[in-house]
This record gives C-alpha cells, sequence and structure tokens, in this order.
C-alpha cells in the first residue's frame, strides 16, 4: 500500500498522522470511561456515598453525557465540521479532567462527570467519522480500527494509572504507620514492636504477639532494609488480626490517601492527552467531503490530492460531487426506502456491541473475580491481563478488517463471545474456579476486540450518507450509549439478588448475554451487507436497492 500511495504521488505518512491524531479522542474515550473503575471505592469513602444508590448514580452518570454528548454532536459535526466539534470534545475532556479532579461535594463530580460524558459522546462519533471520510477505501477499515485500538489503548492506560496510583497510595500510607512502630531513626526493637501492638491491637492474646516475637527472624536489633521488614511484618501480623493500614490511620483521625488524594490523581490525568490532542488538532486539516458539502471544493480536492494523488482526487472529487448534489441533507432523509435500512442496521449494531456484555467484563472485572474466589491484588492484576488481551487482539483486527472483510469477522467473533459467555454462565453455576472463568473471559475479550468492537465503528462510519452521516452516526450512537447504560446499571442488579443467587449461582447475566450474541449473528448473516473495498460512495448507492423496506 506503501508504494501505491508513492507512485500515485499520495502520501500513507500523511494518512496515518490524521488518522493517529483524530484516534486521540478514541484514547480519551476509553480513558475516561474506564479510570472509574479503580478510583469509584475511594470516591465513595471520600464522600461517604450511600452504596445502594448514589454509588452506582456517580459511576453511571457519564453513560447519560455520553448519549446527550453523542446527539449533540452529530448535529454540530454537520453544521460546524468534523474538526471544530473534535476541537470541542478535546475541550470538555480537558475541563472534565480537572473538574473530577477537584470536586468538594459528589454533586459537582457528577456534574463534571457528565461533561466528561458529553465529551466521550462526540468523539465517540467524531473521530471514526473524521478517519473514515480521509482515509482511502483500500485501507479505511484498518484507520477506523485504529481509534478502536486507541479505545482500549485508554482503557488499559486506566488500568495502569489506577493500579500505579493506588500502589503509590498504598506504600505512603504503610509508611505513614510504619514510622510510628518504635523509632524512625532507630532499628525496631521487640519491646518497641510489643507496646505498638499492644495498643493498636488490644484483642490479641499475649501468646499470640510473644510468639511472633520469637521467631528467628523477627524483632532483633538489625538496620536497613531487614528493619524495614521487621516493620512489614508487624503490619502483616496486625492484618492477620483484622487490624489493617486503614484501621489504624481511622483510629488515628486520618483518612487513606487513595482516599483523599489518590482518586483525584485518577482523573486529573486526563488532562495530559486532551493538552496533545488539543495540540496536534491544529495539525490536521477538515473533512474533505463536508468541505465538498460546504461549497469549498478547492480546499477538498488540494486535501485528497495530498492524500491520494491527484488522479485518484480527481475520481474521488467528482464521485462524492455527484453523491451531495442526490442528498437533501435532511434528516427525514434517513426514513425514506433503502436509508430506512442502513438507520435499522446502523442502531441494532450499536445495541447489540453492548447487551452482548462487554462493559460488564471492563466495568466490573474485578469484581467477578473476587467473587469467584480471588483476593484483592490478584483480582487487580486479572484485570490488567484482561485489557492487555484486549488490546493485543484489537491489533489484529487492524489487519484482518480490510483483509477478511467486516461481515466474517463479525459471525465469528459473535459466535466466539456466545460460546465463551456460555463457558461463564457453567462456570458460574456449579461454581468452578477462577481460573476457569479468567480464560473463558480472555477468550471473550479476544473475540470481541476482534470482531464486534472494532467493526461494529467501521461499519457505522462507512453506511450513511456523506450529508447526514453526523446525524446519522448520532442516533445510532445515542442507542449504544443507553444501551451501556441500562447494562451497567441492569448488572450489579442481576448480580447480588438474592432469589436469581439462589436459583442460577450468578449464571443468569451470562445467559442473557448469550442470547444477545445468537441475535447478532443471525442479524449479521441476515441483514448486514460486505463494505470491504467500497467508497463510501458505492455504500451510499447500494442502499437504493431496499434490503427490508
Amino acid at each position: 500500500m506503501s508504494n501505491a500511495a508513492e507512485t500515485s504521488g499520495g502520501s500513507l505518512a500523511y494518512v496515518w498522522l490524521l488518522t493517529v491524531v483524530a484516534a486521540l479522542g478514541g484514547l480519551l474515550f476509553g480513558f475516561d470511561t474506564a479510570i472509574i473503575s479503580g478510583a469509584i471505592g475511594f470516591l465513595t469513602s471520600c464522600f461517604q456515598l450511600d452504596p445502594a444508590f448514589e454509588k452506582g448514580w456517580a459511576a453511571a452518570s457519564v453513560l447519560l453525557g455520553c448519549a446527550a454528548g453523542a446527539a449533540a454532536a452529530g448535529f454540530l459535526s454537520d453544521r460546524l465540521g468534523r474538526k471544530r466539534m473534535l476541537v470541542l470534545a478535546g475541550l470538555l475532556f480537558f475541563a472534565s479532567a480537572l473538574g473530577t479532579a477537584f470536586p468538594q461535594n459528589v454533586t459537582l463530580f457528577v456534574v463534571f462527570r457528565i461533561m466528561a460524558g458529553v465529551a466521550i459522546g462526540a468523539a465517540s462519533i467524531g473521530s471514526p467519522m473524521y478517519i473514515a471520510e480521509v482515509a482511502p477505501a483500500r485501507i479505511r477499515g484498518k484507520m477506523v480500527s485504529v481509534n478502536q485500538f486507541a479505545i482500549v489503548s485508554g482503557i488499559m492506560v486506566a488500568y495502569f494509572v489506577n493500579y500505579f496510583i493506588a500502589g503509590y497510595g498504598t506504600w505512603f500510607d504503610r509508611g505513614r504507620v510504619t514510622e510510628h512502630i518504635g523509632s524512625p531513626t532507630g532499628p525496631l526493637t521487640a519491646g518497641a514492636a510489643r507496646e505498638f501492638i499492644r495498643r493498636e491491637a488490644p484483642h490479641v492474646g499475649r501468646d499470640a504477639v510473644e510468639a511472633f516475637l520469637s521467631e528467628p527472624v523477627r524483632m532483633r536489633a538489625f538496620v536497613g532494609a531487614r528493619d524495614e521488614a521487621n516493620r512489614e511484618s508487624v503490619l502483616e501480623f496486625l492484618a492477620q488480626h483484622g487490624v489493617t493500614v486503614e484501621t489504624i490511620l481511622s483510629r488515628w483521625g486520618y483518612q487513606p490517601w487513595n482516599v483523599e488524594e489518590g482518586w483525584r490523581w485518577m482523573f486529573g490525568f486526563a488532562a495530559l492527552p486532551a493538552v496533545l490532542f488539543l495540540g496536534l488538532l491544529l495539525l490536521v486539516p477538515e473533512s474533505p467531503r463536508w468541505l465538498t458539502k460546504q461549497g469549498r471544493p478547492e480546499e477538498a480536492e488540494a486535501i485528497l490530492t495530498r492524500i491520494s494523488g491527484p488522479e485518484a482526487a480527481e475520481v474521488e472529487m467528482a464521485a462524492i460531487e455527484k453523491a451531495v448534489a442526490e442528498e437533501s441533507g435532511s434528516l427525514a432523509q434517513l426514513f425514506q426506502p433503502g436509508m430506512r435500512a442502513a438507520l435499522v442496521i446502523g442502531i441494532v449494531l450499536a445495541v447489540l456491541q453492548q447487551v452482548t456484555g462487554i462493559n460488564v467484563f471492563l466495568y466490573f472485572a474485578s469484581e467477578i473475580f473476587k467473587k469467584m474466589g480471588s483476593e484483592v491484588y490478584a483480582a487487580m492484576f486479572k484485570q490488567v491481563v484482561v485489557g492487555a488481551v484486549n488490546v493485543a487482539f484489537t491489533v489484529v483486527a487492524i489487519r484482518a478488517v480490510d483483509l477478511w472483510g467486516r461481515k466474517p469477522l463479525m459471525l465469528v467473533g459473535s459466535t466466539g463471545m456466545g460460546l465463551a459467555l456460555l463457558g461463564m454462565a457453567a462456570a458460574a453455576y456449579w461454581q468452578q474456579t477462577d481460573v476457569w472463568v479468567l480464560l473463558l473471559m480472555l477468550g471473550y475479550i479476544a473475540c470481541f476486540a476482534l470482531s464486534v468492537g472494532p467493526v461494529t465503528w467501521v461499519i457505522l462510519s462507512e453506511i450513511f450518507p456523506t450529508r447526514i452521516r453526523g446525524r446519522a452516526m448520532a442516533i445510532a450512537t445515542v442507542c449504544l450509549w443507553l444501551a451501556d447504560f441500562v447494562v451497567t446499571q441492569t448488572f450489579p442488579m442481576m448480580d447480588e439478588s438474592p432469589w436469581l443467587i439462589e436459583v442460577f449461582n450468578r449464571a443468569l447475566p451470562f445467559l442473557l448475554y448469550a442470547a444477545f450474541c445468537v441475535v447478532s449473528v443471525l442479524f449479521v448473516w441476515r441483514y448486514v451487507p460486505e463494505t470491504k473495498g467500497k467508497s463510501l460512495e458505492e455504500i451510499e448507492r447500494s442502499w437504493k436497492k431496499p434490503l427490508f423496506d
């Protein structure tokens, strides 16, 4: 493809530049949706939220913002332009990052979290649409899939940010406590350790304390690293008897650092990529298709020439101008015969992407692992593994979507997801070990990342006419975010229902999502056309032949 671009006078490197810059909106999308997974517990403690309602609202409010942002962005991107819409999203990402980092109460947090949702909704439309309109047809699927790679990369970055910030908070808090075990400047003695244990854990019997102190490697007057290990061993001994670092700090009148500050740093970190996104947007032009629609064909052709070369640009400009001339630009055009099929397909694919359960695993994976028997740190590590698999198979999808086509990937991926979900349902029902749950979850994530995740966005960015593409994508994307909201709200309800647990042993959600995978396979097989290798104008003309009108 590089040679083809060079001989035609186009620049594949320029296409990649435009794609990567736009895809930074996807990275912010992924980061802001996933960062709550590590922060919500600390946030709940900081503001003493009611876990039955306020905690859920603090987590889910962003999704309503996403729906509102998608609805507004579709209209504004058609009126203001694709690039300006991305600039607006970047400004909202920056403002919401600072706003969620410094709120004085949960109401302000929710306001800025909804603002972040508006930015996510705008990026979920603006980034793939911009990429689809600047990328040549032969590599358009790959380029749009880069946006999905950016989304899952943002999720992965959020997991690591959560992990390292929470880890720093744990280290900091342990340091605050250990410096009070004996003298902070001298080696720890057995007598100082005994006094600290008796003060912080008076319920622990004398024999247990003396047995601990008498261990050969404990409580000798060692210095340096071994002395630090002795102090840590005191904390481990207390933890075994129900006295954690958090318990000690609370008794002293302090909050853990993560509750006071850590979650704020997690949200505030998003300001850095937001600034980068805004800066790089200065380097990219407006979409040539939008410029043509606005009566600026000379600018559009200049951009297409740089992308594909003069000959290809001339052919593409003719096709774009013909398509724009035939479009009314009215939203009612979507409900005309032929176009109505595109709208239905877009909405159904968007909803199916969510109701097959993906965000349950991205948001609640660590909770699922803990309920299956994993310790807290093991559950956090497994969530990082889930994120890594998500990224790895999205890379495979970027190559496969233009090589194998959209429809085969969707069929194979949905089938694999359904089988993995059935396996998870069986493991939950018969209460099998969490190792099997991890393997099945990784299989599910791999299938999603290879197909339904990136390919849905590719199809949504391709199937609508140029003039109303923004508003059409908005309708489908609003439906996607509302479906996400419903899934996110109902999973805890199903997972915590005593009656459902008694009957299904937590298997019901997995069975339900597997059923929707079956629906996805049947719908894609029967109604979704293959768009591989077709120009956007060819795809638009194909809808003139009714599909199920």
